[in-house]
């Protein structure tokens, strides 16, 4: 009697926000969906740009320099990226619109001379300044600005990496570890599959690292993966204590902005040539494919770790997701090749379990590891995703995210 009493009285409004947030969501997946498509291209054509042309590296001290510039004319100089959205999810902080334009330009300015940065960063700021933006048009509440802002980042997720289901989960999980915001559960999903649409209607590019070999799931193979896996959260915590360290380094001593992405931009280029390799410049997909295919560079893991960390530290902007992912399918690989095993598998599930310790968001890492990869190897893919949650401790690539619940029961947060 009760239940009925209840659909009575409250099946009618849920009804109305149901339909209300499919609308607003379809706006805000086509809104940020087209604008994350025309990024997706630009990025696209920087990174192929700069492949043929390989002298544009000694263009990046000059385009740091005009990257703090436009922050300066702009006045958003202390912005601090992804944080200040995370923080706008959390009622926190304010999004305002010139994110959108300034990482838009930033981003591909960065990869197109060489920064070793990815696009996710990007996607997260851009759908996160928009989506916000359209809540304050509509002269909405704080909740719903809030839902609104975190469909955006779905949208613009899943336009870029053609990724829906992670994309929805991502600012679930993204802002308080441990608990998700379950309202905005529908306004993400539907906003993220507009987007999706959107970007295979606009033809625009979409990672899909099939690995087909087949591999029998057996007690050996679930032990040698869970220690794939606690290492991979060791290198999770390298990762972005790599991160954080660089850029402490960089403001202590170089305190000009100016200097300090100049003197980013010259390490870079020497880093470039003491390798000799162009391969940990840009975001490095076509590198992460060879990892996928079973080539190994024994180094790998840690020189792209050394060069995101001299990049972004310095000040250049981009993501640090697809850099993980660079670094975990490298580890994954080395790791396959040292215990004689199916070298693709291990740097798929490498990828998932560094993408899972740095960002602490295990659904979304399992959600992208279905979407790339597939699910013939699902298993596989859930053992390393929860073994690297539990074991990646309190680290995280973004500083304003919360640790809500503990990772285990007897654990303290810090």
């Amino acid at each position: 009697m009760h239940r009925h009493k209840f659909f009575l009285t409250h099946g009618p409004g849920n009804l109305y926000q149901f339909c209300r947030w499919l609308l607003l969501s379809t706006i805000s997946g086509l809104v940020i969906g087209f604008i994350s498509v025309l990024f997706n291209f630009g990025m696209k054509y920087a990174d192929t740009f700069r492949a043929q042309h390989k002298e544009m590296i000694l263009l990046l001290p000059l385009a740091g320099v005009i990257i703090v510039l436009l922050y300066r004319l702009f006045k958003y100089e202390n912005n601090t990226g992804t944080d200040t959205v995370i923080e706008s999810i959390q009622h926190k902080s304010y999004v305002p619109l010139r994110m959108a334009p300034l990482i838009f330009v930033s981003t591909i300015l960065t990869v197109l001379c060489g920064g070793s940065v990815g696009r996710e960063g990007a996607a997260v700021q851009i759908g996160g300044s928009i989506g916000e933006q359209i809540g304050e048009r509509f002269k909405f509440n704080e909740k719903d600005k809030r839902i609104l802002l975190m469909s955006g980042v779905s949208a613009a997720f899943s336009a870029l990496f053609g990724t829906p289901m992670a994309a929805a989960f991502l600012p679930l999980e993204m802002a308080n570890v441990g608990i998700m915001y379950y309202p905005a559960l529908v306004p993400c999903i539907w906003s993220a599959l507009i987007a999706r649409m959107l970007a295979q209607f606009m033809n625009a590019p979409a990672e899909q690292l099939i690995v087909s070999q087949d591999v029998e799931l057996t007690l050996t193979f679930s032990l040698q993966i869970v220690l794939l896996a606690c290492l991979c959260a060791i290198i999770s915590m390298l990762f972005c204590g790599a991160l954080h360290t660089a850029k402490q380094l960089y403001q202590k001593y170089f305190k000009n902005t100016y200097l300090r992405i100049i003197v980013g931009g010259l390490i870079i280029i020497a880093l470039t040539f003491i390798f000799q390799t162009t391969d940990y410049l840009g975001p490095g997909m076509h590198i992460i494919e060879e990892f996928l295919a079973g080539h190994v560079i024994p180094a790998a893991f840690l020189l792209k770790i050394l060069f995101t960390a001299v990049t972004i530290g310095a000040g250049f902007k981009g993501g640090e997701i697809v850099p993980s992912f660079f670094t975990g399918a490298a580890f994954g690989a080395l790791f396959g090749s040292v215990l004689g095993l199916n070298i693709p598998l291990c740097a798929a599930i490498g990828m998932a379990a560094v993408f899972c310790g740095v960002t602490n968001c295990p659904i979304t890492a399992l959600l992208i590891s279905f979407e790339l990869f597939g699910f013939d190897h699902a298993y596989c893919y859930l053992i390393a995703v929860a073994v690297s949650y539990m074991l990646s401790g309190y680290y995280s690539l973004y500083h304003s995210q919360s640790i809500i619940l503990p990772k285990t029961e007897d654990s303290e947060l810090h």
